[in-house]
């Protein structure tokens, strides 16, 4: 009785033990190592170069078309009408007086004598002085007119008014100047115009001197 129950213990321990070796085996791949998991095969193709979404684009999902239209840079207007016009370029005059209501009213003229074309922007310096070069009268006052630019071609003008109350109406101190002094917009060297219009105000009530911005033309 006791043999027979050992040979049932032993058959049913190799049975058990070959079960479990049929489900060892079943769970290789083969070679003795075990089967890698489905997700792998993405992994791998990623790592071998394969686009993903994101990398057909930019990185954070917009089309590349899109990044570099968004970079290149939208051609800048060109400066109306190029770069200034320096002092050494111009010529400059005073137009005739064209009074009224008690004012006297002078284009203040700068012609292009250059050989290339400039602008101008803005209003003139002036200045009248005596002989000497003193300056005669207040700084002059600037309207509240929006400047414009003007192109010059050569041998092209734009003129600035200059006015100031006649100084029989208004009272006025006043003196004969040699001299007007016009320096053009962003430029420290002046034009000397000899002046030709007699008195001009330069003390008291109403002896300012004020200006308009240039426009093109002579003024005339």
């Amino acid at each position: 009785m006791t043999n027979r129950f050992l040979g049932v213990r032993r058959t049913a321990l190799l049975a058990s033990s070959v079960a479990m070796l049929g489900l060892l085996a079943g769970c290789g791949d083969g070679d003795g190592t075990a089967s890698a998991p489905s997700t792998e095969s993405g992994t791998a193709a990623s790592a071998t170069g394969t686009a993903t979404p994101s990398d057909s684009g930019t990185g954070s999902g917009v089309p590349t078309d899109a990044v570099s239209n968004s970079l290149t840079p939208s051609a800048s207007p060109s400066p109306a009408g190029g770069t200034r016009c320096h002092t050494s370029e111009l010529s400059a005059s005073v137009g005739r007086n064209n009074p009224g209501a008690g004012q006297e009213n002078f284009p203040v003229v700068l012609t292009n004598e250059s050989s290339r074309t400039c602008t101008l922007h803005g209003y003139p310096g002036t200045a009248f002085v005596d002989a000497a070069g003193k300056q005669l009268g207040p700084d002059p006052k600037r309207s509240a007119t929006e400047p414009e630019t003007v192109k010059l071609a050569p041998g092209q003008s734009a003129w600035a008014g200059l006015s100031f109350s006649n100084p029989e109406v208004s009272g006025a101190g006043t003196a004969t100047p040699a001299a007007l002094l016009v320096t053009p917009p962003d430029e420290e060297d002046p034009l000397k115009v000899t002046w030709k219009a007699g008195r001009i105000p330069v003390s008291g009530n109403e002896s300012s001197v004020r200006l308009i911005p240039f426009s093109p033309g002579t003024g005339a």
